[in-house]
């Protein structure tokens, strides 16, 4: 009996040692052995959710409140212009001077009185999403959670409700990974400050923080602060996936981005939950490869990653935040977009903006619910497959700079991008020419040496009509049906023979 008792705990003891030996520390080699989850990898499509005060002018999107104070325009940078600023003129002729009528004074305004967790997530789920990321505080530094560490929170002021408490709720009864992002670090250069202005006013200090130049590197006081609430986020609600913007790249962000990292790694450790970090690599690399997950902010890439990556794009292109006008695409070239990420190995993360009461509007919900149709039928060439050997053909493919998808011109009948779900291989054409009568997919020829099973069948998902295809040498060439057969991107399944169990086949 005490031999049976020494052995289990000699098993505990190799048992807890082995736990413990998974613990990330706090140094880049510990948190390069990170291995990103497979559900985020399967997931393909997830929403982005950005709202908050700015909705309450609804002009300029969420940048209002860099912009608003300024008798000259500044990019992000700070590179000036001789015009004032849009947002300034606005400022005045509907609200008064900035000296008159600050930013702080929008959040009461922004009261949210429509706003229906359930509804939304309803409808995320409908749109074919997986997971869903509202932020949790954008640059102004209003947390839209109920922060512990700032007063300045939807559940004290404007809407006085927990919204990433709600959607968490709502999202997780549905199954849905839920997640929230941080802009805040990026704060520290979004106010003007002047004498005039209510960002002096001691009593406004916790809000727009102390006065310093726009472009000074973050305090290290403002970086523990930062640190605090990303911590405060991260304990109160685990959250799947943490998204930070480009504020947390900056040098002096460094060993408080290491210990979230591992304090983040750590708790899903801890919680048996397998979690994901978001983070851009703009100006500065901040976090070496296979440590986090990539996002490319409104850009795809021209090949496939071997790592998983992620692009974050907004319906209303550079606008984020609701605003007026928010001018959108057809839902078919977002449906394209996720299909040349995913064909790469990317996730996209697509961003939706409610309006100051809390509402999706109809224009938006419409082209949610078209990719949510369309991923129906064609989910099965997006969910848990893996880039093919060539992500594609074609004459168009994206260009590897900031915003890139800004630049695109949209997809022909000749691109195709590829897919693959164990046996099948997932061909879709991006676009419809009724003058095409077959399509050539080049990258499945008999002697190609690319596929090497045989072609079983060839179909078009979401389409009932016989498929005729013969494979030649260099292709497979299909008939085109005479009318378009589905709306939006047409995915072609291309059954492969069993794959042999053996590194020989034996004759039966």
């Amino acid at each position: 009996m005490q031999r049976i008792s020494t052995l289990l705990i000699l098993i505990l003891i190799i048992s807890l040692s082995g736990q413990a030996q998974k613990k990330y520390k706090a140094d880049w080699e510990s948190l390069k052995t990170y291995e990103i989850p497979q559900w985020y990898k399967d997931a393909k499509f997830g929403i982005f959710i950005h709202w908050g005060p700015t909705t309450v002018p609804a002009f300029e999107a969420e940048w209002y409140g860099f912009h608003m104070w300024r008798g000259e325009t500044l990019d992000a940078t700070g590179n000036p212009s001789q015009e004032a600023s849009r947002a300034y003129k606005y400022h005045c002729e509907n609200f008064g001077k900035p000296e008159d009528y600050g930013y702080t004074k929008f959040i009461p305004e922004f009261k949210a009185e429509n706003f229906n967790a359930k509804e939304w997530i309803d409808l995320f789920e409908e749109a074919g999403a997986k997971y869903v990321v509202p932020v949790g505080e954008h640059c102004d530094g209003f947390a839209m959670y109920n922060s512990k560490i700032t007063r300045w929170n939807s559940v004290n002021m404007g809407p006085k409700i927990d919204i990433v408490g709600e959607l968490f709720k709502e999202g997780r009864a549905k199954r849905l990974k839920m997640g929230m992002s941080s802009h805040y670090a990026y704060g520290w250069h979004w106010w003007t400050y002047d004498e005039k202005y209510e960002t002096t006013d001691p009593e406004l200090k916790d809000f727009y923080w102390e006065p310093h130049g726009k472009w000074d590197p973050a305090s290290p006081a403002f970086v523990k602060h930062w640190y605090k609430r990303t911590m405060d986020m991260m304990t109160q609600y685990n959250p799947d996936l943490l998204w930070f913007d480009l504020g947390m790249c900056e040098p002096e962000y460094e060993e408080a981005r290491k210990k979230i990292l591992t304090n983040y790694y750590n708790q899903g450790l801890k919680n048996k939950q397998e979690v994901v970090l978001n983070y851009k690599n703009i100006k500065w690399k901040p976090i070496p490869d296979g440590a986090a997950v990539l996002d490319l902010e409104s850009g795809k890439l021209d090949r496939i990653r071997d790592e998983c990556w992620q692009t974050d794009m907004s319906l209303g292109g550079w606008r984020w935040g609701y605003c007026e006008p928010y001018t959108m695409r057809e839902a078919g070239d977002y449906i394209n977009d996720l299909i040349d990420i995913v064909s790469k190995n990317g996730v996209l993360l697509l961003n939706v903006a409610p309006n100051k009461h809390g509402v999706i509007p109809a224009d938006q919900q419409a082209i949610l619910r078209e990719i949510g149709k369309w991923l129906k039928v064609n989910g099965e060439g997006i969910y848990e497959t893996t880039p093919f050997t060539v992500f594609g053909q074609g004459p168009t493919n994206a260009k590897m700079v900031l915003h890139g998808n800004m630049k695109d011109t949209g997809f022909t009948a000749e691109d195709v991008r590829y897919t693959q779900k164990g046996q099948s291989v997932y061909a879709f054409m991006l676009n419809w020419n009724d003058d095409k009568h077959t399509l050539s997919l080049n990258a499945l020829g008999s002697e190609n040496s690319i596929i090497n099973d045989d072609i079983k069948s060839v179909s078009i998902l979401g389409y009932e009509g016989e498929v005729k295809w013969i494979q030649k040498a260099d292709e497979l060439l299909i008939e085109l049906p005479k009318e378009r057969p589905v709306k939006n991107a047409i995915g072609f399944k291309i059954e492969l023979e069993e794959a042999p169990g053996d590194i020989f086949k034996l004759k039966k």
